[in-house]
């Protein structure tokens, strides 16, 4: 059997669903039936599904070249049933539960993209309160150059953050779904003892998860002092590239290495909690 190649091009096309000229993500499809719209969901999204598939990829390794067909023709359907639906969360966690990747999967998924985040903004704002102790000691003394550094180093952080705070966003949606589809759900059993269990493992799944969130929501915050202390002395030294300005940034080191230390210790406390709640769920 013939593989599926799914294939991904922006262009401005004619949507056979809405019957508007837009630009999107157009599909053309190897081997097997067109989809009934040509309109795709957006990148993020295409980004997530890739990203449940490498971990149904990992787990998966016994029989791989079956699991990755399989789960091939689950996206496509995935990508057809969303171009239908529409970006909304709720109509996009019904499409991906319809080929069998549920709440929960996707709950694990983005907890462990958070964490990833995270790890990557250890590493950015690391590197950055190198660049800014390079800055002060000196040991570049081409202002400019050094400026244009430290500029990009925040910029870098900047966007590391952002990613941060937008992991930990999605995780929180995917949460509110799920615990509102267990509440739900417990109304639809038969035996009161399973029921009762139910409710059991959901509040405790609730607590796991109110802990992480705190956790996560600490190591965000956490990252606010030292970006308004970055993007401060960025501008002072933008405008005033000499060695007395240099001088006067020395005295800003000291609580920003502290407050970088603190940064990456709240990030490893939320990291630890997640793995508590992933180790849960599974």
């Amino acid at each position: 059997m013939r593989g599926v190649k799914p294939y991904f091009e922006d262009r401005l096309i004619l949507c056979d669903t809405c019957f508007e000229r837009k630009t999107v993500f157009s599909i053309k499809l190897c081997c097997v039936h067109p989809l009934p719209c040509s309109t795709v969901v957006g990148m993020e999204k295409k980004m997530e599904i890739a990203a449940v598939k490498k971990n149904f990829i990992t787990k998966k390794k016994g029989n791989m070249k079956t699991d990755v067909l399989s789960f091939s023709k689950m996206v496509l359907v995935a990508l057809a049933l969303l171009s239908l639906l529409g970006g909304c969360s709720s109509t996009y966690y019904n499409a991906m539960e319809k080929v069998g990747i549920h709440k929960r999967d996707i709950m694990v998924d983005r907890v462990e993209d958070a964490q990833e985040s995270q790890k990557d903004a250890q590493e950015q704002f690391a590197s950055a309160l190198e660049q800014f102790d390079s800055v002060v000691s000196l040991k570049d003394t081409d202002l400019k150059r050094a400026y244009d550094n430290l500029n990009g180093e925040y910029e870098n952080i900047k966007d590391a953050a952002a990613d941060v705070s937008s992991r930990i966003d999605k995780v929180e949606s995917v949460a509110h779904a799920l615990f509102d589809e267990w509440q739900e759900e417990l109304e639809l059993y038969q035996s009161d003892s399973l029921r009762r269990n139910s409710k059991r493992k959901m509040d405790e799944t609730r607590t796991r998860y109110k802990s992480m969130m705190a956790s996560m929501e600490r190591a965000e915050k956490s990252m606010e002092p030292v970006l308004e202390t970055f993007q401060d002395n960025v501008l002072f030294l933008k405008h005033n590239l000499n060695a007395q300005a240099i001088g006067s940034l020395k005295g800003e080191f000291t609580n920003l290495k502290s407050d970088i230390t603190e940064l990456i210790a709240q990030m490893n406390s939320a990291i630890q909690t997640s793995d508590t709640f992933i180790a849960g769920l599974q």
